[in-house]
């Protein structure tokens, strides 16, 4: 969430900045300022009612000890209501810091200043282009492609779960499996991340915390009563694993890198750009985590970008990058970079990874904060990208390395982790 001090210090300017997202979220600044000034305004009744009760207590004893048993009696009937006017004031702190807390989750946050400017995804711009387009006369999208070879099975996945899920199958599940086992070698073993494995389930409050609630509630796969969810990212679990800690400022920063199954509910409608693995309901990835200094945020938003291109480079797949414009970003980020890689069957380019920088946001939600050396509290930025998604990947994978002959070469840096060089129609599926 937005930190208070800085609505109070400079309103106008995170107006400003939030109402560059559309909609009408920035119209909550001004009730959150409302909030918080009838919210001071009790605890300085409470304050002075405080005092004054404590004042009295000593000046009851010394009527008291004075015989002057008539004015100590005045005195108390006054603590009285002194006191029922405290507790009416506290129930009524209470019900003003849930309120404005309630306002805080509720406003996104600000975009970065040097965020393109734009209402939607139109105005997003691209940044670079990483590699050359297949050269593919007639290319086959990966739907085909996997049917032909015995890769997939969306049928099966229908009448077991319904739409939107897929059943991988012999060389189909063992591609999925290198995968993973690959981007979570070149995470580790090269640029550097600690890899965690964690619940698949999360409380309610860890979603809160990264900010898929209130607003994306609807989105997600709920339990016990929405008490508990489906994890939609690693993101959730992973980066409130420093929910309410304070952490050393030697300690910063801290990478994490970890492989989930994600759990959405927004499929999408029937159609060709949602047609087999490109928009489902639960998906394969493995999600970055960075928690650093407030300084260094921006710079590590770079380095982790280029972690998750690395991956689409060592896989030799053409794609590009782009910058989100403060209409589409995210509702948690203030920066972000997605990467789209090249899908020549669908004849254009796949959301495969994006990375965010989150500045205090998330941190403020999850109540996590580090002390600097000299002892000051303060509260580090949060950042995460995917590193990468699995689907969109495989996608790519199939359509752009499919052969004339019908088979699926193998990337060179796959071969290791997958074992052959080559999917063939004739190949056995073990």
């Amino acid at each position: 969430m937005l930190d208070i001090r800085i609505i109070r210090e400079n309103a106008e300017y995170v107006k400003e900045r939030v109402r560059l997202r559309g909609g009408e979220h920035w119209q909550l600044v001004d009730k959150v300022l409302e909030c918080d000034e009838k919210r001071r305004k009790i605890e300085t009744e409470k304050q002075a009612l405080s005092q004054e009760r404590n004042s009295s207590s000593k000046l009851i004893g010394g009527l008291l000890k004075a015989g002057k048993k008539e004015e100590a009696e005045e005195l108390k009937k006054r603590m009285t209501e002194v006191g029922d006017r405290l507790r009416e004031l506290e129930a009524a702190a209470t019900a003003a810091t849930e309120e404005q807390e309630a306002l805080l989750l509720a406003i996104p946050n600000m975009p970065h200043d040097a965020a393109p400017v734009g209402a939607d995804e139109s105005a997003n711009p691209v940044l670079r282009y990483w590699g050359e387009q297949p050269a593919l006369a007639e290319p086959k999208d990966h739907v085909q492609i996997a049917t032909e070879l015995g890769l997939l099975n969306f049928e099966d996945a229908a009448r077991i779960s319904g739409s939107g899920f897929i059943v991988y199958r012999g060389l189909g599940a063992r591609l999925e499996r290198a995968l993973i086992n690959f981007l979570l070698d070149v995470q580790t073993r090269q640029n550097g991340y600690e890899e965690v494995g964690v619940p698949f389930v999360v409380k309610r409050e860890c979603m809160y915390g990264t900010g898929q609630l209130p607003k994306f509630e609807e989105d997600m796969y709920g339990l016990e009563d929405n008490t508990m969810f489906n994890v939609p990212t690693a993101e959730v679990p992973v980066t409130n694993l420093y929910r309410e800690q304070i952490l050393r400022e030697a300690d910063l920063p801290i990478k994490m890198t970890a492989y989930t199954p994600c759990f959405r509910r927004e499929a999408g409608s029937a159609g060709r750009e949602n047609k087999g693995m490109i928009r489902v309901h639960q998906f394969d990835k493995v999600e970055l985590v960075t928690i650093c200094r407030p300084e260094e945020g921006f710079s590590t938003l770079e380095l982790l970008t280029g972690h998750a291109e690395s991956i689409l480079q060592k896989l030799g797949l053409h794609y590009r990058v782009i910058e989100l414009c403060t209409g589409d970003v995210g509702f948690s980020s203030a920066k972000t970079y997605d990467i789209e890689v090249w899908a020549p069957g669908q004849g254009k380019y796949l959301e495969v990874s994006s990375c965010s920088c989150f500045t205090d946001y998330q941190a403020r939600r999850m109540k996590l904060r580090y002390k600097t050396a000299d002892g000051k509290m303060r509260v580090p930025y949060t950042l995460n990208g995917s590193g990468t998604a699995l689907p969109r990947l495989y996608v790519a994978l199939l359509e752009q390395y499919q052969q004339p002959d019908g088979s699926v070469r193998i990337p060179e840096a796959l071969v290791p982790y997958f074992g052959q060089e080559s999917i063939s129609p004739a190949q056995p599926q073990a």
